[in-house]
């Protein structure tokens, strides 16, 4: 009896006292097996239940409990033991039968199959006896596959009971829902268990082959016997080595009865050769380049293949007995590739130095074509001549393109030469006496050899003064406007003429950079210039330049040229 019970309290709060000698606080099992069947056990006293009856019922079941132990003192001992009952869906948890097998898939409106053979695995269930059906997936197949019939308790064709295991056996026909599956095998323990139930089980059987599978497996591999050739060796050792040869297309059987230019080039890793054509500007054709895209090129081919039409199918490797080799392309020969009449008639340097230590037999030397054939496709381009208009280099750049480019200039001499002037003092040769007393500043620019020529004011002299020539190339008398030779610092010496479009001057005057700079040019310079110089200036061969107040202005750089508002320039 509890506490409460023995000192007659209400069971109410504040009348509740706690059991010291209670150590058990969890909350009892309530099932139990008893004989293989799982019923309530009695409970126990625990919270929140009635304490009497709680009690009674442990004391009803206490009295059970001894009076089978005393029956069992009391009965004789050559009793069998009780075996435990363990039921069947606890028994044959987790075990399940697998059978392989297949079943045929009719394909309609097919020519390549008639049926298909899809294999698959059942699943039988000894826990419920349900049963699935699977079928291993195949990448790539394009057919539903996986689990054909999820797991349930199959029907039989006659749709009485369910199928059984003891229905199921090796080398048997199944019919489920139409369908109609041939079990082949099973796994060991399936063997086993239907083994230790007293059935005979049957031997296995093949899979079939499906018939559409084996259409498209590839076929079986067909060796010849290895040469004796080292291919690795031949590209390790020839990789990017090409022979190039030059030769001309014969192709006067056609309309046009023309000879067009082709390389020819034979590549070393592979022995195959490409025929490129030589693209001319100008020529109204369009830039193809390649000829003959680069192949292996039969040489002879078998006599059972020569009556084979080679025009609508190409050649296999087994029909050619030989392949065109770097000894069958001679300079100075005539060959036919696919159909086109070719002469060589020169290759490179590369080519002769492989035949030389190679083929030393085989003639390299170039041979000279007629003048007739080669002047067909070797055209010079002829330049129009100069029409006067803009300097000579623009106006070739309208021939030499479509949309014209600036002429290039050469710059390295532009920035060495920068802001490098040489100037002279010149006077006007001429025969109107208005010109006498005249005088001009001539600067030759060394970055652009241009010239340009300063007027000094004179004083009611009724002249304006000022910038006579822009910066131009001034080219010398006496040559063709297509060719002409402009005049250089070797040809400006004190007392010469410089004819500039006409008009004639007469150098009297430099200052001492120009013979300075003329001097650290000695080698490019006639003697006879730098000597007039000196005798202008009064400087000795052995004397040095000096300095002058141009030069103490201008250090080593020159005069810059002047403006042409009106200044006038120091002399």
């Amino acid at each position: 009896m509890s506490i409460n019970a023995r000192h007659g309290l209400p069971f109410l709060p504040g009348n509740s006292f706690r059991d010291m000698t209670k150590s058990a606080f969890h909350r009892t099992q309530t099932l139990a097996y008893n004989n293989g069947f799982a019923l309530p056990r009695p409970p126990t006293h625990g919270i929140g239940q009635d304490p009497l009856k709680s009690e009674e019922l442990a004391y009803n079941y206490t009295n059970e409990l001894s009076s089978e132990t005393l029956a069992l003192l009391t009965e004789p001992s050559s009793r069998a033991p009780v075996v435990p009952f363990i039921p069947a869906h606890v028994a044959l948890d987790k075990k399940v039968l697998r059978f392989h097998g297949y079943f045929q898939q009719r394909v309609l409106h097919s020519p390549d199959e008639e049926y298909r053979v899809r294999p698959v695995v059942l699943f039988y269930y000894l826990e419920d006896d349900s049963m699935c059906v699977m079928e291993p997936l195949v990448e790539n197949s394009g057919l539903p596959q996986g689990k054909l019939i999820k797991r349930q308790q199959l029907p039989r064709k006659d749709r009485s009971v369910p199928y059984h295991w003891k229905d199921l056996n090796l080398a048997l026909d199944l019919e489920v829902y139409g369908v109609l599956y041939r079990i082949t095998n099973c796994d060991s323990f399936t063997r086993e268990f239907l083994e230790s139930e007293g059935i005979l089980v049957n031997d296995p059987e093949p899979m079939p082959v499906d018939p559409y599978t084996s259409h498209r497996a590839p076929p079986q591999r067909s060796y010849v016997s290895p040469s004796n050739f080292d291919h690795q060796k031949q590209f390790l050792t020839m990789d990017r080595k090409v022979l190039r040869f030059f030769a001309l297309w014969d192709d006067k059987d056609t309309i046009y009865k023309e000879t067009r230019p082709v390389n020819i080039q034979y590549y070393l890793v592979d022995d195959t050769v490409e025929i490129r054509e030589v693209h001319q500007a100008n020529s109204g054709r369009d830039p193809f380049p390649v000829l003959m895209r680069r192949q292996r090129l039969p040489k002879t081919i078998r006599e059972d293949s020569e009556p084979f039409p080679r025009c609508v199918l190409e050649v296999s490797p087994q029909e050619v007995q030989e392949y065109y080799s770097p000894r069958d392309f001679r300079v100075g020969e005539t060959m036919r590739l696919m159909g086109r009449t070719l002469r060589l008639y020169d290759c490179d340097s590369f080519t002769r130095s492989y035949f030389q230590s190679n083929h030393p037999e085989v003639e390299t030397k170039r041979v000279e074509l007629p003048r007739a054939e080669e002047a067909a496709w070797d055209t010079e381009r002829e330049v129009p001549p100069y029409n006067g208009f803009g300097s000579l280099e623009d106006s070739l750049q309208n021939c030499l393109h479509l949309i014209p480019q600036p002429p290039k200039k050469d710059l390295i001499k532009m920035l060495e030469n920068d802001h490098k002037v040489l100037r002279y003092i010149a006077r006007l040769d001429s025969n109107n006496p208005h010109d006498e007393g005249r005088h001009f500043i001539l600067s030759y620019f060394l970055a652009s050899n241009m010239i340009s020529i300063f007027e000094k004011p004179t004083r009611n002299s009724g002249i304006m003064a000022g910038k006579f020539l822009e910066k131009t190339r001034v080219p010398k008398p006496g040559f063709e406007a297509d060719k002409p030779l402009f005049y250089s610092p070797a040809d400006l010496a004190i007392g010469a003429t410089v004819v500039v479009f006409g008009h004639r001057f007469v150098l009297t005057d430099a200052d001492h950079y120009v013979l300075k700079y003329l001097e650290s040019e000695a080698d490019q310079i006639p003697s006879q210039t730098l000597e007039s110089l000196r005798n202008r200036l009064g400087v000795h061969p052995d004397q040095g330049t000096g300095t002058n107040p141009t030069e103490e202005q201008y250090g080593d750089q020159g005069v810059v040229e002047p403006s042409s508002q009106g200044q006038e320039p120091a002399a």
